[in-house]
Parts: structure tokens; C-alpha cells; sequence
């Protein structure tokens, strides 16, 4: 066996090597051992190696390399543009729950409508031809204004406002209220949260915020904010799509969660959203055999300090049911980074 060595691939290419390159450093001093095996291997005879040996072996493994040396350069400037595409995502989602959570702390009475809405919008989806769900088209008059939605076009007036307020500091566009409406439920969650705990701390707000901070569930919607760039739907869905909750029997709620693959234990943990009497609410759904071990498990982490198991099972569902039917279009509010001469510049 014999071996031959190349120091890069622009020397068989013709192309200038890095020594002789001004851009020194540019192309690798990568050392390339192609193995052949040459004819007259016996001892006292010449080695003669085939013109294809060298060309099908070391030329394409030096071209190989090439081709992976300018592919590593375009994957980091890939991976470099998505890190600040997702830095932009990440900062305007901050903004936007910031600017949701003073707009719910002025008006802390809506914080139950506020969950429904996004209930309501996320209902609609239908399975079997999947169209509907939290697409915003509960918006839209024709269906806001559908029995299923009474007492909640004050959640959704409040929205419009905070939206003005959003898209004025936007810089990737104006946010969808598919977004927006999935977003203050978070929000608005998050508030019944931070309020329970401080209510925990005696009513010491400062001692609540630590105890939350320590041990609520705030680390657990990582899943949840990824799912930004939903698209508003143009047209209201279907009627007949959401029921009635305060009036709906327990069978019909769990019908509805089953037909868009939840079922009896998503039922019992989204109690809060059904109406603003959560108490009224689970006292139905105890009667229920399906429902009645779900809603005593959570009644008993609710009087627990961290409120685990129903904190972290009630973000699951709302995360689940936050993308019901959506294409998630992730480069949503993204910009162009401005760039900068530095011709221009005076030192």
C-alpha cells in the first residue's frame, strides 16, 4: 500500500492555496491521505499508481472537504440570522406581555372573560376537516356576537386598545389577534397565579412574588411562548362549533373536548374558564364519574403552597389548545437589522 498527500483542495483546483492568498487563513491546511493500492507491490519492482486513483480518490476527497469548509460558513451565517430572529421574536413577546399585563392589572374584573375568549376561539376547531380553532375570527362581529360569546365583547374591546398600543412599537408588523388573544389568557392566568400565592404569603404582595417566583409554575410555559405567529382568519367559523358553558351539561363539555382529542381531566383543570365562578362550575362536574377524581385532585393541589399539579396541567392544556388547527408561521415579527456604514463614520 502507498499513500499520497495534498495540502488543500485550491491547489488542484487551480485556485490560489492559503499561502499565496492575501486573505491569509481563508482556506484550511487540511493534510488529505488517500490509500491506494499500486501495481508492481512486489519487492524490486516500481510503484505506478493509476491517473484514476488519484483523481476518483484524492481530488474528490480534497473537493469533499471544500464543499464542507463553505457549507460550515454558510450554516454559521444561518445559525447567526436565526439567533437574531429569535432575539427579536423573544424581546417583542416581552413587550407584548408586558403591555397585556398593566392593561389586565386596570382592569383586573375582565380576567375571566379574558379566558374565555381564548377558549372560545380555540373551540371552534373542528377535527375532521381541520378548520377553526385559534385563528382570532372570534374578532370578527358575526361571531362575537353568537350566543356562546354574550359577555365577552368587553375582553375583546380591551384587546383592540391594547393592540393600538402594541403595533405602535412593532417593528416586525402588527400582531394578529390570534396571538394576542392566546397571549392575555397567558397573562391573565399567570395574574390568578401570582394573586393565589400572595394571598398564600398572608397578602404580603413581595413575599408572594418570591414564593411564586420559587415555587410556582413561571418556568413552565417555555412550550407555550414558541408557538408565535399564528395567522388571523379572515371569515367567522362555523356556528353550532362551542357550546354554552354555563348552561352546557357536563356530558356536552366532555363531547366537545373529546372531539378535539382532550377529554375529562382537560375538562376538570380548565374549570376557571368556563365563566367566573369556578366554585359553581366544579361543583357540576364533581357529579360526574369522569370528571369528579380530576376535579378533587386539583381542589387539593390548589390548597397545596407550589399548586403543582394543577398549575403545570392547566398550562399543558392551554398550551395544547393555543395551536388547535394553526400553521405557526415562526418568522413572524422579525426585521431587517439595520446595517451599519462604517465608511461613514468619523473617528
Amino acid at each position: 500500500m502507498a499513500g499520497a498527500t495534498f495540502l488543500s483542495a485550491p491547489a488542484l483546483l487551480g485556485l490560489p492555496s492559503s499561502s499565496s492568498s492575501p486573505a491569509r487563513g481563508r482556506h484550511a491546511q487540511i493534510q488529505v491521505c488517500c490509500r491506494v493500492t499500486p501495481e508492481g507491490s512486489e519487492a524490486g519492482q516500481p510503484l505506478r499508481f493509476h491517473r484514476r486513483d488519484l483523481i476518483g480518490g484524492c481530488f474528490g476527497a480534497a473537493v469533499g472537504l471544500e464543499i464542507i469548509e463553505g457549507s460550515t460558513r454558510f450554516t454559521g451565517e444561518a445559525a447567526a440570522a436565526d439567533l437574531i430572529e429569535r432575539r427579536q421574536r423573544s424581546e417583542f413577546q416581552s413587550s407584548i406581555k408586558g403591555t397585556l399585563t398593566a392593561a389586565i392589572e386596570a382592569k383586573p374584573e375582565l380576567v375571566s372573560s379574558l379566558l374565555t375568549l381564548a377558549l372560545n376561539d380555540a373551540m371552534t376547531y373542528d377535527k375532521a376537516t381541520k378548520s377553526g380553532g385559534p385563528n382570532g375570527s372570534i374578532r370578527l362581529s358575526a361571531e362575537i356576537s353568537r350566543p356562546e360569546n354574550s359577555g365577552l365583547s368587553a375582553a375583546l374591546d380591551l384587546l383592540v386598545e391594547t393592540k393600538e398600543e402594541i403595533d405602535s412599537y412593532s417593528k416586525g408588523g402588527p400582531i394578529s389577534f390570534a396571538d394576542l388573544i392566546q397571549i392575555a389568557a397567558q397573562q391573565a392566568l399567570k395574574k390568578t397565579f401570582l394573586d393565589e400565592a400572595i394571598a398564600k404569603a398572608g397578602g404580603n404582595i413581595d413575599k408572594g412574588r418570591t414564593l411564586y417566583s420559587a415555587y410556582g409554575s413561571s418556568g413552565q410555559w417555555g412550550f407555550f411562548d414558541k408557538i408565535f405567529g399564528r395567522d388571523d382568519a379572515q371569515e367567522p367559523d362555523p356556528e353550532g362549533r362551542v357550546p354554552q358553558w354555563g348552561s352546557a351539561s357536563v356530558q356536552e363539555m366532555k363531547d366537545k373536548f373529546i372531539a378535539v382529542g382532550l377529554g375529562p381531566r382537560q375538562v376538570a383543570v380548565m374549570s376557571a374558564f368556563f365563566g367566573p365562578d369556578q366554585a359553581a362550575t366544579e361543583a357540576k362536574l364533581i357529579v360526574d364519574p369522569d370528571c369528579r377524581p380530576w376535579v378533587e385532585k386539583y381542589q387539593r393541589s390548589r390548597e397545596t403552597v407550589s399548586r403543582t399539579d394543577y398549575e403545570v396541567d392547566l398550562i399543558t392544556t392551554l398550551t395544547k389548545l393555543s395551536y388547535l388547527g394553526q400553521k405557526i408561521n415562526y418568522e413572524a415579527y422579525t426585521y431587517p437589522k439595520q446595517k451599519i456604514n462604517f465608511g461613514n463614520l468619523k473617528l
